[in-house]
């Protein structure tokens, strides 16, 4: 009888535990150190990192400056 009301405290205690803060479209998790497979690109409200998956972290586009780009085509 013992053991199963220890069981069941500590069955209890670990549903208490507080549930786990999304970020970034319910992609990612906040946390204060990112996992070696995540990356993170915002912070959370608490200040955490967002750590994501890199899969879903936008790319940046290779041409970063149009006036650049621009001005090579108009040269010509």
């Amino acid at each position: 009888m013992k053991l199963l009301l220890l069981l069941l405290t500590v069955t209890l205690l670990l549903a208490q535990v507080t549930p786990v803060m999304k970020c970034w479209g319910k992609s990612g998790r906040c946390r204060t150190t990112c996992k070696k497979t995540e990356v993170y690109y915002i912070l959370c409200k608490t200040e955490a990192k967002c750590c994501v998956d890199p899969k879903y972290v936008p790319v940046k586009s290779k041409l970063t400056d149009t006036n650049t780009s621009l001005e090579s085509t108009s040269a010509v």
